[in-house]
């Protein structure tokens, strides 16, 4: 965390706002850091901007114009708009903390205009593409169980459209008895997601078997409530690995940069659409606590099907007569 002077009782109040984050909205602690690293960076400016470590009652009576001051000089840093908004998401969140511990009221903070975003669509990969994928894994490193491990591991994020963070926490309790028979039907698995809200998605029978197969192999004893990845040493797979993983199959198979461990959640999800699936289904499986989230994928959609329009028709490239 960027370390910043405050007086006593906002570096208290910054520490239990951390806290409630973490115990009372269970928010991930991704999250929390995010958080931590949006107002150390904002006290460590007030300080400079007032000239003096500020306590609560600065906060309280911080203007407007403060605050615009703070995205200006964020700007001036070449900080992007994508940033700077999560920055303000961040102050706002702690400064409702602030309202609720009857320890200041701020109402510039409320009134403030967010920068706004340049709107940035998600970029699947195509249907082959994603096959591919998933098929090139395996052989992609020399050990055979870290390379069924790989397999496994992204064929859950396409072929459950979960988070890389999702994927990399389930657990033995998480998945069928491996007794189970394996029929063509989908299995329902329990995801426990941001916020700690829980979802039903279905795992089809060949991410199951990608499943099996790495257990198969895998050198290490795995217990109940210990998550199925490991990394090379048993212990749980970091997701700098995995994305790491994905970099190296990007460059063999020419994929664009585009292709990420999230990109695979994203053509989950475009492929369900474009297959008819509902928009609210996708919501669900996907986790979106708003459906403006997921409404970006029809937008995708579009974007292909003009596309494909431009390609293909035949007076896409013909001269419009005068």
């Amino acid at each position: 965390m960027t370390e910043f002077q405050a007086e006593p009782g906002v570096i208290r109040a910054v520490n239990d706002w951390c806290d409630w984050l973490r115990h009372q909205r269970r928010v991930s602690k991704h999250t929390v850091q995010a958080y931590q690293f949006d107002i150390s960076v904002f006290l460590k400016f007030i300080t400079g901007h007032i000239g003096y470590p500020p306590g609560l009652k600065d906060l309280e009576n911080l203007q407007t114009a403060d605050f615009r001051s703070f995205l200006s000089a964020r700007g001036a840093k070449n900080i992007s708009k994508t940033s700077s908004a999560r920055n303000i998401s961040g102050l706002r969140s702690f400064f409702r903390y602030l309202e609720q511990q009857n320890l200041g009221r701020n109402s510039a903070i409320v009134n403030l205009r967010t920068p706004k975003q340049p709107k940035k669509l998600p970029r699947p990969l195509s249907i082959d593409e994603s096959l591919e994928t998933l098929a090139a894994f395996s052989d992609l490193h020399a050990e055979p169980w870290i390379g069924k491990r790989d397999q496994a591991l992204f064929t859950v994020l396409y072929g459950c459209g979960l988070r890389l963070s999702e994927v990399l926490s389930l657990t033995l309790n998480d998945l069928p008895d491996p007794s189970t028979e394996l029929s063509n039907k989908s299995i329902a698995i329990t995801i426990t997601g941001k916020g700690g809200k829980q979802r039903i998605v279905p795992v089809l029978k060949p991410v199951l078997m990608a499943i099996r197969a790495y257990l198969d192999i895998c050198p290490y004893t795995l217990k109940e409530h210990q998550p199925i990845f490991l990394g090379a040493r048993g212990k749980t797979l970091n997701p700098g690995v995995a994305q790491r993983q994905m970099r190296r199959l990007r460059h063999l198979l020419r994929l664009p940069e585009s292709a990420t461990p999230h990109a695979l959640r994203h053509s989950f999800a475009t492929h369900l659409l474009g297959a008819g699936g509902d928009l609210r289904t996708i919501q669900e499986l996907l986790g979106h606590a708003s459906l403006s989230s997921t409404q970006r994928y029809t937008d995708v959609n579009g974007e292909q099907l003009a596309e494909i329009y431009n390609d293909a028709h035949p007076r896409a490239h013909s001269r419009t007569r005068s």
